[in-house]
């Protein structure tokens, strides 16, 4: 496994992108607008386009789309719709399901790491009338607790993300006394990560030292559990539970992303060097250290595959998958030894 990964590339991002959004899905390189756009999608771009340093003018520009299309999603109590047609047509209610946490995410990272002044004041406008929200759902609560733990970062009093927080952390469930299997859920699902790293970041954020320990076990676990033969075997699509078969395929580029999300903000609070190592394992594994052995990216454009079958892999190269690639390897350039 190379210490050394390539920096992330924006061409099929932006090639997925037209004058409102980013399209969803592709037909390999192709954005089948047919399937229109959705909030999801919109959360992660603005993460990943606010998080990235010395911010080109054309990220800037997809940044403001996003704020535009997460600011169109959200209703007067915070709760948002997800999916638009081609068009510009809602075709859902809005409701705090998992695409309501990553908006919350996206517009506390934009507050707190954007560099340009207008996205950040924009981002505490929208977070404030997000954040009002509640969802029933753990990974929409955890997703909503990292973006307002990133606020605080920016603005360390901000009262709205102080009481969601505060909330995040009141329905927890506790800790399980197993340790075979110490994971607040029978089985492991998708975006598995983000219930530790969302641990860590309230821990932190509210100087609960048992909280973010927790996390950190947590993920500690997580990684241990995801690695095989020296490489990650992330969950697949079907999850994953005590003695089911591995590997396990269809393998998502999420649960790799989100491994490395979570290790990186590890790495920020626990000198311990397997959250860098756990960084790198996610960009290794799309440059083809995985269970097949095969690239899930093209390093020309960008582009990242949909998924990692037995038979082999999955070339539609949609937003969510792309974005993936572009998340990890943002952050296996924040902690790669010759950055630190």
């Amino acid at each position: 496994m190379t210490d050394m990964a390539p920096p992330p590339v924006f061409t099929h991002l932006l090639a997925m992108t037209d004058h409102r959004a980013t399209f969803e899905h592709a037909c390999l390189t192709d954005r089948r607008r047919e399937h229109g756009y959705c909030t999801d999608d919109m959360a992660r771009v603005l993460v990943v386009a606010t998080r990235e340093p010395d911010t080109p003018g054309v990220l800037n520009g997809l940044a403001g789309k996003a704020l535009t299309f997460l600011n169109e999603a959200q209703s007067f109590d915070g709760a948002c719709r997800n999916r638009m047609t081609c068009g510009g047509h809602w075709t859902d209610q809005p409701s705090t399901d998992d695409h309501w946490g990553r908006t919350v995410w996206g517009l506390g990272t934009a507050a707190a790491q954007s560099d340009v002044s207008m996205v950040r004041r924009l981002a505490v406008i929208q977070f404030d009338r997000a954040a009002e929200a509640r969802s029933p759902h753990p990974r929409a609560m955890a997703f909503a607790a990292i973006g307002a733990a990133e606020l605080l970062t920016f603005d360390p009093g901000h009262p709205t993300a102080l009481k969601l927080l505060t909330d995040y952390v009141a329905a927890l469930p506790e800790p399980t006394d197993d340790a075979e299997w110490p994971w607040p859920e029978p089985r492991l699902t998708y975006a598995n990560a983000v219930l530790a790293e969302a641990m860590i970041a309230a821990g932190v954020a509210l100087d609960d030292e048992a909280l973010r320990r927790r996390g950190l076990n947590l993920l500690e676990w997580l990684l241990n559990y995801e690695t095989a033969d020296g490489h990650l075997s992330p969950t697949p699509a079907g999850g994953r539970g005590p003695g089911d078969t591995r590997p396990g395929f269809d393998q998502q580029p999420i649960e790799v992303a989100s491994l490395a999300d979570a290790c990186a903000r590890a790495a920020t609070v626990d000198p311990r060097p397997l959250w860098p190592e756990g960084i790198r394992s996610a960009a290794a594994w799309f440059q083809g250290d995985n269970d097949l052995g095969l690239a899930m990216w093209d390093p020309e454009t960008g582009g990242g595959f949909d998924g990692l079958h037995a038979d082999g892999v999955n070339l539609n190269q949609g937003a969510e998958s792309t974005l993936a690639v572009i998340a990890t390897l943002q952050q296996a350039r924040r902690f790669s030894p010759v950055s630190q």
